[in-house]
């Protein structure tokens, strides 16, 4: 049966091959023999016949045939350009790379189910207060990212009277679990002693989260009690790197700070810990706290002091606004109504619960969390680069194709089927891409990965694995990619006039001509946004760098060079009062005695290392209650010397100093009356500056805050000097007010300031602490240098990263350039020739082609500054000594951004200044 609409096959033949033929003869007219002229015309018409169906054929192809028969096509296209497809491949797998390497990242640390059963029904707790508890002590751990002691009005610590009487209440959750923060603890009776990082558990942790053991058992409720004997449970890695995978590790007894602990099991290789990162050496019940943390005492244990994070079952038919109303119930009338008001009515405190997966942001989740997301605006501005490259190149290609058009509409295909082809073709391309990015995205996620674990000195505790959601990912955005970038080109191809078309293919200079009447063209356009996005890009870079720089430029108050760090503390091994301050004196002289050491102290932490302390003072002759916040340091003899701090007025601390705080924290350890006689103190600049004002600060005296639990009543503190200001926890913060005291007890850090290479006396270091104590283990062995490195880790990060895909982004959008100027050249070469012929000079074409390509880029730089100011805003948290809009970056961004445009202009333009006019005007 023969359809009204349909066109006999004896017919399209013949048209096909009178096509055949008068392509042939115009390739012979422009040079070429016979045959090749011949084999080039079949070559292009030679698939025309699949035109030969349409779509009003329903007796015909099915739906699937027609699709089959548009990716054959496709790819005997892609095949015939090799050079196209190799280009628009590579260009979209570099896009769809690194957006799947980044991607890869998010989903390994905020898109990951909880390795527990059921992830679901876990909440988090989380309290809020309108103003500061009355707290005796509050700590933060692992898991829950909280604010400094500076404002805590919000925070994920609960105490452990409240967890007792949550886990009594039977009617909200199925189950509730706490942890209680990381202990340091000394590891012996394993070969060398070592330091590892233990967390304290409820005994119904493991049950409630659901987690089971590789070997042996996870902690019991039973093993909770006091009375019963220490256990502990591995981690996975811990148990692998230490005891090599050994089982007969189960049963085995160690000592965790001299208390002989038993190891019962391991837990399951797939659970580290709550949020990646923050992996504990071991798990240990909550009991053990008394024993295993030196300065535990019964205040600890109370109403006043949170440190527990409490984690929720909830049960099927308990909402979880109903199980919230609750639990704020209950926390409400303790912080108000309790034995020990900590709070006032005004203060409204309140719980929240949380779904565990979005409400932890310890570990890794807080470390890695903004540069992530700041690298993912960055790659997708690349991508969109990648997009507008490729949409180029097929605009350039689908010009060279309006002949194949032309006949295919002549033949009877419907612009839709023609859409439907050129879709297919852009989709081929970018699943192509996409396969080839995820190739280039596991070798990125992994270098990123290797940074990332050079700034780290513990595990990462996650991978980059390209899970099922991460390949979804990838085939999405390779499908989205393949519509965006071929659309336009689809559009504009059915877009042909026949007439011409037929008859000189559509790349005569007349349609030169037509097309050069419209400056700001579809190629344009594109050309333009693909340099205002890398501008976006680069002015982001340009600001991550100068904010690294800044902080690189800052003082810190002390002189970093040749100062090497480490880490003890004795009192994990029973060391105690007198004992612990005798050990640092000898150890300070002993140490002082290497060669190349010129100077050494101690205090109770490393300076710039991120820890922090924070207290409150009682001024003399304040009100009763308007205590004063400030940061301390505890710190031994010669400190300031050993740091190159400058003392401004005043003494530096001698023995007595440190004896009589040794004196006084005995006293107070015993509960006796305090000593008569304060308690030195040295101050910063801005202590004496905000509280003492004009007043000289030499002898001035202030007390404890009763706020925190100590003795507002005894002799207080006396200001013997004042120091220059430095910074203390990190080089972003201001300084505060801050005051150091003698050091006294307690783990320390002790500097050795150096002649040499700090490095090189290592070695040295580890002998001399072997010859004092062979059981005392030294650990965060680096330098002051190193240290510093450190703390900046996260913007050294995110500058290199984000330079190396600004970097990308400008060659993207310079390829871009450099390809719609060549494609221009290519097309113009008749009128060029006619300009030369004419009398125009090298310099004349030259400068034509520059100043488009000028033109184009002095646009795209406008737009790109517009949009980086609006963009980068969203930097201002990060950014340091620079502001969003700074004016010199982005001078010298554009500056960049003009000399590799003009770069790329030059090479087309240089080719157009070789153009012979004789072989021109024959060109077409």
């Amino acid at each position: 049966m023969r359809w009204p609409w349909r066109r006999r096959d004896d017919e399209l033949d013949e048209e096909i091959r009178a096509h055949i033929e008068m392509s042939a003869r115009e390739r012979e007219d422009r040079g070429a023999t016979a045959d090749e002229a011949r084999a080039a015309a079949r070559r292009e018409f030679g698939n025309v016949g699949l035109v030969k169906e349409t779509t009003r054929d329903v007796w015909g192809w099915t739906w699937a045939e027609r699709t089959w028969q548009d990716v054959r096509y496709g790819l005997r296209m892609m095949r015939r350009n090799p050079g196209f497809t190799a280009v628009a491949v590579l260009t979209l797998a570099l896009g769809i790379g690194a957006n799947t390497a980044i991607f890869s990242l998010i989903d390994a640390l905020f898109l990951r189910s909880l390795p527990v059963r059921d992830p679901q029904e876990l909440v988090l707790l989380k309290w809020s207060a309108h103003k500061q508890p009355n707290f005796y002590s509050s700590a933060n751990f692992g898991d829950c990212q909280q604010l400094s002691p500076r404002d805590y009005m919000t925070a994920c610590s609960f105490s452990h009277p409240f967890f007792d009487e949550l886990h009594s209440q039977s009617g909200i959750f199925s189950s509730v679990a706490a942890s209680g923060g990381t202990l340091q603890l000394d590891l012996s009776g394993s070969g060398p002693a070592s330091i590892m990082r233990g967390l304290i558990v409820s005994g119904n942790y493991f049950d409630t989260l659901g987690v089971r053991p590789a070997i042996g058992r996870m902690i019991e409720p039973s093993d909770e009690n006091p009375s019963a004997a220490p256990v502990a449970v591995l981690g996975y890695g811990y148990w692998q790197r230490v005891f090599g995978g050994s089982i007969a590790v189960v049963g085995k007894t160690v000592d965790l700070n001299g208390v002989p602990t038993t190891i019962v099991g391991v837990a399951e290789h797939r659970f580290a810990a709550l949020t990646p990162g923050s992996d504990p050496d071991a798990w240990l019940p909550l009991s053990l706290r008394p024993r295993l943390s030196i300065r535990w005492n019964s205040k600890a244990e109370g109403s006043g002091s949170i440190y527990l994070l409490i984690i929720g079952r909830l049960k099927p038919w308990v909402p979880r606004g109903e199980a919230q109303a609750a639990v704020s119930l209950l926390f409400r009338n303790e912080m108000i109504h309790g034995a020990q008001p900590m709070s006032e009515e005004a203060d409204a405190p309140a719980v929240s619960l949380f779904p565990v997966q979005n409400g932890l942001n310890g570990g890794a989740r807080g470390k890695y969390s903004t540069p992530l997301f700041v690298l993912m605006l960055a790659v997708g501005i690349v991508l969109l680069i990648a997009c507008a490259n490729v949409a180029g190149l097929l605009l350039a290609r689908s010009a060279t194709r309006q002949k194949e058009m032309a006949v295919r509409l002549a033949l009877g295909a419907g612009r839709r089927r023609i859409v439907r082809q050129l879709l297919t073709e852009s989709l081929l391309l970018s699943l192509f891409g996409a396969a080839l990015g995820i190739l280039f995205a596991t070798w990125g996620a992994h270098i990123i990965l290797a940074l990332l674990a050079t700034g780290s000195t513990r595990p990462l505790g996650f991978d980059a694995s390209l899970d099922t959601r991460v390949l979804l990912f990838t085939a999405g955005i390779g499908l989205l990619t393949g519509i965006i970038f071929g659309l336009a080109p689809a559009m504009r191809g059915t877009r042909v006039d026949l007439t011409p078309a037929l008859k000189d293919g559509g790349n005569s200079s007349g349609g030169a001509r037509r097309a050069r009447k419209r400056w700001f063209n579809i190629g344009n356009s594109l050309v333009v946004g693909q340099i205002a996005l890398a501008m976006i890009v680069l002015v982001g870079a340009g600001l991550l760098v100068r904010t690294l720089q800044n902080l690189r430029n800052v003082d810190p108050g002390f002189d970093i060079r040749n100062v090497l760090n480490f880490n003890i503390n004795p009192t994990l091994i029973g060391y105690k009062g007198a004992r612990v301050d005798a050990l640092y004196r000898n150890l300070q002289d002993r140490l002082a005695a290497i060669p190349g050491v010129t100077s050494v102290s101690y205090s109770s932490g490393t300076l710039l290392s991120g820890g922090l302390m924070a207290t409150a003072f009682h001024l003399a002759g304040a009100p009763a209650k308007s205590d004063v916040n400030s940061d301390i340091l505890p710190v031994g003899p010669n400190f300031f010397t050993t740091m190159k701090f400058s003392l401004l007025r005043g003494r530096d601390f001698s023995p007595a100093d440190v004896v009589s705080a040794s004196a006084s924290a005995a006293a107070e350890a015993a509960a006796s009356p305090a000593p008569p006689a304060p308690a030195a103190v040295i101050v910063n600049q801005t202590f004496a500056r905000r509280y003492f004002g004009g007043v000289d600060p030499l002898g001035q005296r202030f007390g404890n805050s009763a706020a925190w639990g100590q003795n507002d009543n005894g002799p207080g503190y006396v200001v013997i000097g004042v120091v220059r200001d430095a910074k203390y926890d990190s080089l972003r913060s201001e300084i505060s007010p801050t005051a150091y005291v003698p050091a006294s007890g307690g783990g320390a850090s002790f500097e050795m300031r150096t002649a040499v290479d700090p490095t090189s006396i290592i070695p040295a270091v580890q002998s001399v602490v072997n010859q004092i104590d062979s059981s005392l283990p030294i650990f965060g062995v680096m330098t002051e240098s190193q240290s510093v490195d450190q703390l900046l880790f996260q913007e050294r990060l995110i500058a290199r990263l984000s330079s190396f895909f600004g970097i990308l982004a400008l060659i993207l959008a310079c390829i871009g350039l450099y390809g719609l100027l060549s494609y221009e050249v290519s097309r113009r070469t008749r009128e060029i020739g006619i300009r030369m012929a004419l009398g125009a000079g090298q310099r004349d074409v030259l400068r034509m082609v520059v100043e488009e390509g000028l033109e184009l880029t002095i646009a795209g730089a406008v737009f790109g500054v517009a949009a980086a100011l609006a963009v980068t805003r969203y930097l201002g948290s990060i950014l340091y000594g620079v502001h969003p809009g700074d004016p010199v970056t982005l001078i010298v961004v554009a500056a960049i951004l003009m000399i590799v445009a003009l770069a790329a202009c030059w090479i087309p333009a240089r080719r157009a200044t070789r153009v012979d006019p004789m072989v021109a005007l024959r060109y077409e």
